[in-house]
């Protein structure tokens, strides 16, 4: 009997030790990472947002200057980048983008991303859980002070309404046009081959650059869109601006922009790792 009681204690210490472990390691998955931006991690990994505030970026908001961060939309807290609509009455077409600091040409770029909350009132249809990150973008500083979006590349992240498919990964084109299979490509958007991704889950998004202008969208490892030979295109008026003094039609690089479209969105990883070429 004393033998079977030992026993008993042993096996119940176990199990409360496993579970310990378990919600150790669930912990540990889930927390966001505070790594040094600009600082390669043991992955090869070059994390562009520190998890600690927003060195080394740049609010543009609609209506606003580059560097006013308007009802401090963009902000970080508990190790989250996060895009917030609580000090606005309404969002009333304030579109914003936070730009890092550097361009890039051949890479492969990597963000974790969730949706949460509700959109801010007065925002419109099309953009619930509707953001995204800007690659191969002009800078906050060459925009006009009323433009909607910075002529680039969007990979355009949306989340799941309950209400069937909704893909993410997709590629908008404000003032841009891409090909695929050598051809040009005329719709605005293009939805990737994606999942639905419902809730307010982590869905991480990458994008590969490649030096001879091939573009890849993968979400949660799996490709989902691929394009080539992006250019500023000519009917767009900011574009054209961009042209105008001086910018080359083919697009070799760019800065890397996260997007506010009007619901709130979280970022708690946002790094790249260069590819050369």
């Amino acid at each position: 009997m004393q033998q079977k009681r030992r026993q008993l204690i042993a096996s119940a210490v176990c199990l409360a030790l496993a579970s310990a472990a378990a919600a150790c390691g669930a912990a540990l998955a889930t927390a966001p990472r505070q790594e040094a931006a600009g600082a390669k991690n043991e992955r090869g990994w070059t994390p562009l947002f520190n998890g600690k505030n927003l060195d080394g970026w740049t609010v543009k908001i609609k209506g606003y200057d580059p560097g006013d961060n308007h009802a401090d939309t963009f902000r970080v807290e508990d190790g989250v980048l996060k895009v917030a609509y609580d000090k606005y009455p309404r969002f009333d077409g304030k579109f914003g983008h936070l730009f890092y600091k550097s361009k890039y040409a051949s890479y492969r770029l990597r963000v974790e991303y969730r949706f949460v909350g509700e959109q801010a009132s007065g925002g419109p249809g099309w953009a619930l859980r509707n953001s995204g990150v800007m690659i191969h973008s002009q800078s906050p500083q060459s925009m006009r002070k009323d433009q909607d979006f910075p002529v680039s590349l969007e990979v355009q992240f949306l989340g799941g309404l309950g209400k069937g498919p909704r893909a993410t990964g997709n590629l908008c084109t404000p003032g841009t046009v891409v090909q695929r299979d050598g051809k040009p490509v005329v719709p605005h958007c293009i939805d990737s081959r994606s999942k639905t991704y419902d809730g307010d889950q982590w869905v991480t998004a990458e994008v590969e650059v490649g030096p001879d202008g091939r573009v890849r969208h993968l979400v949660n490892g799996e490709p989902v869109l691929e394009y080539e030979n992006p250019e500023l295109d000519e009917k767009d008026a900011d574009a054209r601006a961009l042209l105008e003094k001086g910018a080359p039609k083919a697009l070799k690089d760019g800065y890397i922009a996260l997007q506010a479209e009007s619901h709130p969105v979280e970022f708690r990883r946002v790094e790249i790792r260069p590819t050369g070429g």
